[in-house]
């Protein structure tokens, strides 16, 4: 197939034809679903690994914050690659970089080289991330990207939620590396996929370089804030904290003061004018704190206060994401219809709902007192999801997809890490009731997502702004 034919639909701005648009979204699919199962799927066997290495529990959890710190660091500089070589370029480099990592990581036979190997294997899954969204607006014809987006959000829902279970069928068949191994063939796949159906850009009439010293700062930010955040998490020595924050203070500053002067930034500042995008990226950062305030503390509160063991917990936490896997394609297709703004009020309102009811539990709760209040989370944050993402990418010029898609992955990360440090801060200042602090805080930090949503009704629709440009 010519770059000829993968492109010709993609310069009128509506999408692929089917069945060619089938393939490529199957293409986004698997890479999407095997970077965000690596995120989850290690976390299961630690203790395992940590004994067949020989290494420490405090030492074998790098095995999954390594991943996650190549990805922070990387995301926006593959968006930006993305915009300026051609989101197919970054994706297919992202997936061949992630499943040569798997095979390193399968491999490995010591904590370094699989510490090393999961470093790697987390920039593939960057460079996948970042355009995998901006891909998704040149597969589908713009009046039906809201599909696409619910798409994503249930393939991402069904992979974090399979994750445990995944892993636990692997480890009481077969040895912990192969929880690596089953990444290979399906990226084979998915790269076969990926070079004969995923489209080229539109074409471009501006030339961009690619800005490395923004790449290292950008890096070195995000790297000193996730630092500075596990400092005060793991109680770390007052002058350390101070000394990562100066620096933190310090590189964040040129960084930024750097963005405010590109054409096209590395950090997109300049989409942040827009203000349906700025609202869209507040509701993500708030919701996804929420999400990770709720899904950090409640394992605990399973097991240390009700006594249920892992397994049980597995299943009282997957009704949440299988909610979102019901409702975000229905979601998807209401965006065609409903604003945004609407759809996320209503669902982040849902969600806000959701956990409050969790923090009141009776006293003795039975199964099924928990798993409606999960349903109702998981369903509240699947009707949001998918028109949030729609209207971040969406309300972005085409040209700047990369970086609004980099942008959805960072807000995401953000509100992760917030919400995990301020879970841990919950478990200090409350221990007797830790769960329900970090339950009423979740609460909050929806219903400021939630009133944020709604300030976007007054904003005109993505399609508006990008006739209007």
């Amino acid at each position: 197939m010519t770059k000829n034919n993968l492109n010709y639909t993609t310069e009128k701005g509506d999408g692929l034809p089917l069945p060619k648009r089938y393939w490529a979204i199957l293409a986004i699919a698997l890479g999407v679903s095997v970077s965000v199962l690596d995120g989850t799927i290690a976390n299961v066997a630690l203790p395992t690994i940590a004994q067949d290495l020989n290494t420490s529990p405090t030492n074998v959890i790098w095995v999954v914050n390594a991943y996650q710190l190549a990805i922070t660091i990387s995301l926006l500089s593959f968006s930006s690659l993305g915009d300026i070589f051609g989101y197919r370029k970054v994706y297919i480099f992202g997936l061949s970089l992630f499943t040569c990592s798997s095979l390193a990581c399968a491999l490995s036979d010591s904590f370094l080289t699989l510490t090393l190997a999961r470093v790697s294997q987390g920039f593939g899954a960057a460079a996948i991330t970042s355009v995998n969204t901006a891909l998704l607006r040149i597969i589908y014809p713009r009046r039906y990207i809201g599909r696409g987006m619910g798409i994503n959000a249930l393939v991402v829902a069904f992979s974090l939620a399979v994750g445990p279970t995944v892993a636990s069928l692997i480890l009481a068949f077969a040895h912990w590396n192969w929880l690596f191994a089953i990444n290979i063939p399906i990226g084979i796949l998915a790269l076969y996929i990926a070079f004969r159906h995923l489209p080229y850009n539109p074409q471009k009439t501006d030339k961009r370089k690619f800005d490395y010293l923004s790449s290292i700062a950008n890096a070195v930010t995000f790297a000193l804030l996730i630092f500075t955040l596990e400092g005060i998490t793991h109680e770390q020595q007052l002058h350390f904290i101070i000394m990562e924050l100066i620096a933190l203070l310090i590189v964040g500053f040129f960084f930024i003061r750097r963005q405010l002067k590109q054409k096209n930034p590395l950090l997109p500042v300049d989409l942040l004018r827009i203000p349906i995008f700025t609202l869209s990226i507040g509701t993500s950062i708030c919701s996804f704190t929420a999400q990770m305030l709720a899904t950090v503390s409640l394992p605990f509160f399973f097991q240390n206060t009700l006594g249920y063991d892992s397994s049980e917990i597995g299943i009282l936490l997957t009704p949440w994401p299988l909610a979102i896997i019901v409702v975000a394609p229905i979601a998807g297709r209401l965006v065609e219809r409903v604003h945004a703004g609407i759809l996320g009020g209503i669902g982040l309102a849902i969600f806000a709902a959701g956990l409050l009811l969790l923090s009141f539990l009776p006293d003795n709760p039975t199964r099924l007192d928990i798993i409606w209040r999960m349903v109702l989370c998981g369903a509240g944050f699947g009707l949001f999801q998918s028109p949030n993402n729609s209207t971040i990418i969406s309300s972005a010029p085409q040209h700047r997809s990369g970086g609004a898609s980099g942008m959805l992955g960072t807000a995401r990360l953000l509100g992760q890490t917030l919400g995990a440090t301020l879970a841990a801060m919950m478990f200090t200042l409350a221990p007797n009731n830790s769960t329900q602090a970090a339950l009423l805080l979740a609460g909050t930090f929806a219903i400021v997502a939630a009133v944020v949503s709604c300030l976007r009704l007054s904003q005109p629709s993505p399609a508006a702004l990008n006739t209007e440009k």
